[in-house]
Order: structure tokens, then sequence, then C-alpha cells
């Protein structure tokens, strides 16, 4: 498979698991009913079609994102859901969003603004501007986690690898952290800015679905990691992690894991979109 079709199939099975957090995200906006949003860098839709749920059916979303990979994705996946009428998803670019300014009452961005390498102001400037006043921006990404209950050690060093501080890297401004966007949203010129974490947990016994979204996420959070690893850790984490060993922690009778995604969103100003 190409890297495109592996990525796009993980996100898909991890999604049962991620979903329940995303939803009581969402929830938590209080998106006006019948009205018009963005879902910039959309991946596979799945979340925009939360979207489209907490609008109602005069609501419609507009699903961006860069991959014409995942846009095929999510185009083939909303027409056997029964929304395809309110989800219209098109190919672009957040760092140059192809709409006009006050286009949409509100936008929403997971896992991306923000959350990759780039500089975030201009990426939240680009949402504020598109927004109409009075309107919601928010974005939201994966904060943390708990995926090796018992062993805070071996979690620890897999989190400060390269891999585990992801897409934030070695030698970056602190400002340009993801935990630090209530910085970024009062640069914007957004009112009524807030943070707020969402917490997801699974425990033993653990459902199909669950343990393969669980087997996917531990694939996904620390890749490459040996090199960066002593022997005895590299070990112990080949040990815990991979699923064909005798010691695979998802095989506990009393596995627990939590996670949580933390999300910021502000208010677009009155009369002022600078």
């Amino acid at each position: 498979m190409r890297h495109a079709e592996v990525y796009i199939k993980k996100l898909s099975v991890t999604n049962p698991l991620r979903e329940p957090a995303l939803r009581s995200a969402i929830q938590a906006l209080h998106l006006p009913v019948g009205s018009r949003g963005l879902d910039a860098g959309c991946g596979i839709g799945f979340q925009a079609k939360l979207l489209a749920e907490a609008v109602g059916a005069t609501g419609r979303i507009t699903g961006l994102d860069l991959s014409p990979e995942m846009i095929r994705y999510a185009q083939s996946d909303i027409e056997n859901s029964g929304l395809a009428e309110r989800i219209a998803f098109q190919r672009g670019d957040v760092r140059q969003l192809p709409f006009e300014d006050n286009m949409f009452d509100w936008a929403w961005s997971a896992d991306c603004v923000g959350y990759a390498p780039l500089e975030p102001l201009p990426l939240i400037r680009e949402l504020v501007r598109v927004v109409k006043p009075g309107g919601i921006v928010a974005i939201l990404a994966w904060s943390s986690q708990q995926l090796l209950p018992g062993h805070p050690l071996l979690e620890a060093r897999l989190n400060a690898t390269c891999s585990g501080i992801a897409p934030f890297v070695h030698g970056k401004n602190p400002d340009s952290h993801f935990s630090r966007a209530l910085g970024w949203f009062r640069a914007a010129g957004l009112d009524a800015v807030k943070a707020r974490t969402f917490a997801g947990s699974v425990q033993a016994p653990l459902s199909q679905a669950i343990r393969d979204a669980l087997i996917a996420l531990l694939a996904m959070r620390w890749v490459d990691v040996e090199p960066e690893l002593t022997s005895e850790l590299g070990a112990e984490y080949q040990r815990l992690c991979n699923p064909d060993s005798p010691g695979f922690i998802l095989d506990l009778s009393d596995y627990y894991t939590f996670f949580t995604y933390s999300m910021f969103s502000g208010v677009v100003a009155e009369g002022d979109l600078d």
C-alpha cells in the first residue's frame, strides 16, 4: 500500500477510539443549528460528519484538505452516510484558503492548524478571515496519553523521542507549541478565548474495534524509536507494543488507557477582521 493509503487506513481504524472525545468537543462549541462551517484539514471526513450532525439538517459543512487521496476517500464515504447533500469536500491549502472573506459562520480544525510544524499565527488569521464577525474559530489536537499503564518510565522516554514530540521539533520556539494557542488567538484579535480539554478512556475487556484502534495507535504514536532507546528499553518497548509478543500490553486483563484532546476557541471580533 502507498503511504497515503496506509495512513488513511490507520485514521479509519482509530476513529472508534477518538470519536467520543471529538464529539464531546464539538458539542461544547454549541454550533448554531443551520449554520455553515469549515472543517480545515478535514482528512478523511469523519469529523465533518459529526459537525454536520451538530448543525442539523439545514446546516452545511465544507471540508478542505491538501491530500487528494483523503478527499477522494471522504467523498466516497459520505455518499453512503445520508449526509451527502449537507457536506462538500474540496482540495485546498489551509495556508491560503480558497474562500472569500466572511464566508462561514464558524471554522474548525483538528490535528492540523497549529499542530503541524508551520508557524501557527498566519494559519489562525486565515481562519479568522473566512469567518463572519461573531463566528467561532476552534482548533483541536491530541495533547496527551497513557498507553502503557504500569510503565511510566518507558512511556516518558518514548514521549521524549523525536517521534514522541512530533510534530513539534527540537529547537522550535516555545510560543509555537500547541499548548500556547491562547496567545495565538489573542494575537489574531479573537474575543472570548477559551482552552478546554476532553478526555477519552477505555478499559479491558476491549471490543475488537477498540483493540484494533489501539494497535494502530501504538504503531502511529512512536515510529522508529529504537535507535533513541537503550537496548533494555528497546526490548521492553517491543515486548509491550508488538501484537505478536506474549507480553503485549493490550492482553492485560486490567488494561486501562486514557488520552486527551485540547481545544482552543475564540470569537471573531465584531467589525474587526484584521
